[in-house]
C-alpha cells in the first residue's frame, strides 16, 4: 500500500497520508504552515469535538439532518456522526489534528480538520469506505451544518478554557491553599522578625506570614472562578458574520444548552452575535485574571525562596527540601529550584497576557477576530503552566517545607524596631533616639533601656514581649 492517497477538493488534487482520517483541507494547511511545530492544545481539540457533538444534536432535534433532500441522513448515520464526535472528545483522535497553531486566523483549517476527521470516521463506523470520493456523511454538509468556523471555533476556545480552569487550575490552587493554611496553623507560635523595604521591622509569627500567603491563594481561587464568567457566552449560532445565515433561529441556544448539559458549566448563547463573532474581549478578561494569579504565585514562591536563603549567610527561617545538587563547581550547594521554576513559568504567563491583549485589541476587525488560534493556544498554555507548576510546587517544595524556629527567633531581640512598642510610653522622638543609640553602641533596645533605666523593668518586660507585639493591644 502506498504511503499516500489522492484526495480531491475545489482546488485540485492533494496527496494525503494514506491512513489519515483527515482529508485535503487539513493536508493543505499542514503544508502551508510549517511554522512552529505547535499543534492545537489537546483540550481545544477535544472541545471542538464537544461543539461538533452539540451541533449534531441540535441539528438532529431540529430535524435538519434527516429532512428530505440531497443532504438527508438516516438515524444510524446521525448516530455514527455523534459517535465519531465522542471519539474526538475522548481523545481517540488526538493524533489526527496536525495543523500548526500559526494558521489562518479564524481557525478555519482546524475547523475543517475536525469536520473531515468526524465525517470520515462516521463513514467507517457505518461500515463504509472512508477513502471513497462519495461522501455519504459530508464534512461540510453534515458535520458543519448550520455553522461557520467564525462562530464554532471561538465557541470551542471558550469551552476548553472554562473546562480547564474548573477541572485543572482551581483544584490545584485549592490544594496549594490547603498546604499554606496548614503551615500557617502549625507555625503559629514561631516568633520571627518582620521586614518592610527589606529592612528590619517589628516581630510577627511565621504562621501569620504564611497565613498571608494562604489568603493570597484563597483570593486566587476566587479569581479563577471569576475567570470562567467572561467565556460563558458562546458565539455559536452567528455563523459567518453574526447574522446567523444558513442556520436555524434556535440553533445557537440549543447548542449552548447542550454544551451546558455536557459539561456542567452554565454556557449560554451570546446576547449579541455580532459582538461575539468579532471580538474576544471576554477571553482577554479571563486571561487578565490568570495573569493576576500568576503574579500571586510568583510572589509567594519568591517570598519562600527568600525565607529559605542560606543556610548560614541568609535568613534560613524555613528549610526548603533538597531536590538536586545546585552547582557544577560548588560541592554541597543546594538551590531553591522549585521556587525558581515557579517564578519562570509565571513570568511566561504574565508575558502571555501581552499576547492576549494585542490579539484582542488589533485582531477584531469588523465582523471577525483573526487571531483566534494563537489566543486559544496562549490561554490554554497559561492554564496548563499555572496548574502543573502549582502541583509540582506542592509536591516537591511545600510538602517537605519545614520551619526553622531557632533562626526565626535569633534575630528578634536584635531588631531596632523593637523600640516601636515603647512609643506609647516614651513618645516617638525619644524612641527614635534610642534606636539610633542602640545601633551605634551595638546594644539591643532592651539592654540599652535597662542600662539607662528608661522604664521600670516590669513595664519594659511587658512592652518588649515579642509575642504581644504580634497582635493589637487594647
Amino acid at each position: 500500500m502506498s504511503d499516500f492517497r489522492i484526495e480531491q477538493d475545489s482546488m485540485g488534487e492533494v496527496r494525503v497520508p494514506a491512513k489519515a482520517y483527515f482529508s485535503s483541507q487539513t493536508q493543505r494547511a499542514v503544508e502551508n504552515f510549517p511554522i512552529s511545530g505547535w499543534r492545537l492544545p489537546t483540550p481545544l481539540v477535544r472541545a471542538m469535538g464537544r461543539v461538533k457533538f452539540a451541533c449534531g444534536v441540535a441539528n438532529r432535534d431540529l430535524g435538519k439532518l434527516t429532512k428530505s433532500g440531497k443532504n438527508k441522513l438516516n438515524d444510524a448515520q446521525v448516530q455514527a456522526m455523534l459517535d465519531a464526535c465522542q471519539e474526538v472528545i475522548d481523545g481517540k483522535m488526538d493524533d489526527e489534528f496536525p495543523i500548526d497553531v500559526f494558521q489562518t486566523g479564524s481557525g478555519t483549517s482546524s475547523n475543517m480538520n475536525a469536520n473531515e476527521v468526524i465525517a470520515n470516521r462516521a463513514i467507517e463506523l457505518m461500515g463504509g469506505d472512508r477513502f471513497s470520493k462519495d461522501k455519504s456523511i459530508h464534512p461540510n454538509d453534515h458535520v458543519n451544518m448550520g455553522q461557520s468556523t467564525n462562530d464554532t471555533f471561538p465557541t470551542a476556545i471558550h469551552v476548553a478554557v472554562a473546562i480547564e480552569i474548573r477541572d485543572r487550575l482551581i483544584p490545584a490552587l485549592e490544594a496549594f491553599h490547603q498546604q499554606l493554611d496548614s503551615k500557617a496553623k502549625a507555625w503559629d507560635k514561631v516568633i520571627k522578625i518582620g521586614r518592610t523595604h527589606l529592612m528590619d521591622a517589628t516581630p510577627l509569627r511565621l504562621g501569620q506570614e504564611f497565613g498571608g500567603f494562604a489568603r493570597q491563594l484563597e483570593l486566587s481561587i476566587e479569581r479563577a472562578k471569576l475567570a470562567i464568567n467572561p467565556v460563558l457566552e458562546l458565539p455559536v449560532g452567528g455563523t459567518a458574520v453574526g447574522s446567523g445565515i444558513n442556520t436555524h433561529p434556535e440553533f445557537g441556544n440549543r447548542v449552548s444548552q447542550e454544551l451546558a448539559k455536557m459539561t456542567g458549566i452554565p454556557f449560554v448563547e451570546a446576547v449579541n452575535h455580532f459582538e461575539a463573532n468579532a471580538q474576544r474581549d471576554g477571553l482577554v478578561e479571563t486571561h487578565g485574571q490568570l495573569k493576576t494569579i500568576a503574579m500571586t504565585l510568583f510572589n509567594v514562591a519568591n517570598n519562600i525562596r527568600w525565607l529559605g536563603s542560606g543556610p548560614r549567610c541568609g535568613f534560613f527561617e524555613v528549610i526548603l527540601p533538597d531536590r538536586q545538587p545546585g552547582s557544577s563547581i560548588m560541592p554541597g550547594k543546594v538551590n531553591p529550584v522549585m521556587c525558581e521554576s515557579m517564578m519562570q513559568l509565571t513570568t511566561r504567563v504574565i508575558g502571555n497576557d501581552a499576547t492576549m491583549t494585542m490579539c484582542g485589541a488589533t485582531g477584531g476587525n469588523f465582523q471577525l477576530n483573526i487571531m483566534m488560534p494563537v489566543m486559544g493556544h496562549t490561554a490554554l498554555e497559561s492554564i496548563h503552566l499555572l496548574t502543573h507548576g502549582t502541583l509540582a510546587f506542592i509536591e516537591f517544595c511545600m510538602e517537605g517545607l519545614e520551619a526553622n524556629p531557632e533562626a526565626c527567633e535569633a534575630s528578634v531581640e536584635q531588631s531596632l524596631s523593637m523600640v516601636t512598642s515603647l512609643n506609647p510610653h516614651i513618645g516617638y522622638e525619644k524612641a527614635s533616639k534610642l534606636a539610633k543609640e542602640a545601633f551605634a553602641s551595638g546594644k539591643t533596645i532592651r539592654q540599652l533601656c535597662l542600662d539607662e533605666k528608661i522604664l521600670p523593668e516590669e513595664v519594659l518586660r511587658e512592652a518588649l514581649d515579642p509575642f504581644s507585639m504580634t497582635e493589637p493591644q487594647a
